[in-house]
């Protein structure tokens, strides 16, 4: 485990904390990589009946850390390490067969909203702000999300979410379905650590067997995910990108009608 994602098993829960709350929780590869490696742990371990996922700090997490995102527009990173093919933390939800309990305080930017879709219960704070701002950032939404989103919530919401960058709150989360309930701050983490423990206190197989049902067919997403992946990666190297990297930068609104091919 890095320093920036902390790892604890107590009474049959896996706990990973994002711990980078200096950079509001940003993942980086290194991270991503914790991450999967904790859930294919639980997966593995038979002491291990649950994952619970949680984060220090005023934020869930502000998304895929830019400049690895910055790096690959420069050329200075390979562009599969970004695109959702090479992406560790989401392969290995995909593939989990161990129950996710998800608790969101603040902030959940990005791949932080994402892969709540692949979380069997999920918990959020009063303040808790969820975004999808792909678009935003002349990219492209990944997890699955494309798919799994209209599904959830239908697509006109999606569309907004995805496209014009709207913020959901906790109050819209939990009626839309991507959350089980809304829980005051101070109580996010015991509420989700008592569902954690109720899922690990079920019997295992029988539980284990019932998500992998609940998550069939599974090759519709695993072909998604390759078709977000070529997209992603080939936005990611756009001038569309750069432009928007530029502009988060810099804190202005980017002007993309300056990366627009001459009619």
């Amino acid at each position: 485990m890095t320093e920036h994602v902390l790892s604890e098993v107590s009474g049959g829960v896996l706990t990973l904390t994002f711990n980078r709350p200096e950079k509001k929780n940003a993942l980086t590869r290194a991270m991503y990589q914790s991450l999967a490696d904790g859930i294919d742990r639980a997966d593995a371990d038979a002491a291990i009946h649950c994952v619970l996922i949680q984060a220090n700090g005023d934020m869930f997490t502000a998304g895929n850390d830019l400049a690895d995102f910055a790096a690959v527009n420069r050329g200075e990173a390979d562009a599969n390490a970004a695109r959702e093919g090479g992406n560790p933390l989401l392969n290995a939800l995909e593939r989990a067969k161990t129950p996710i309990v998800a608790a969101v305080n603040g902030r959940a930017v990005g791949v932080g909203t994402t892969m709540l879709l692949h979380c069997d219960l999920v918990f959020v704070a009063e303040d808790a702000l969820l975004t999808t701002p792909f678009v935003n950032l002349a990219l492209v939404p990944e997890a699955a999300s494309s798919m799994l989103l209209p599904a959830r919530i239908g697509h006109a919401r999606a569309f907004a979410m995805f496209v014009l960058g709207e913020a959901v709150d906790a109050k819209k989360a939990a009626e839309w379905g991507i959350a089980n309930a809304v829980v005051a701050n101070g109580e996010l983490r015991a509420r989700a650590r008592a569902a954690a423990e109720a899922v690990a206190s079920r019997a295992p197989a029988s539980v284990a067997a019932t998500k992998a049902l609940m998550r069939r067919p599974a090759e519709p997403i695993k072909a998604r995910y390759g078709e977000e992946g070529r997209l992603f990666a080939a936005q990611l190297k756009s001038p569309e990108a750069a432009e928007a990297f530029a502009a988060f930068a810099e804190k202005r609104a980017p002007d993309f009608s300056k990366t627009r091919e001459p009619a």
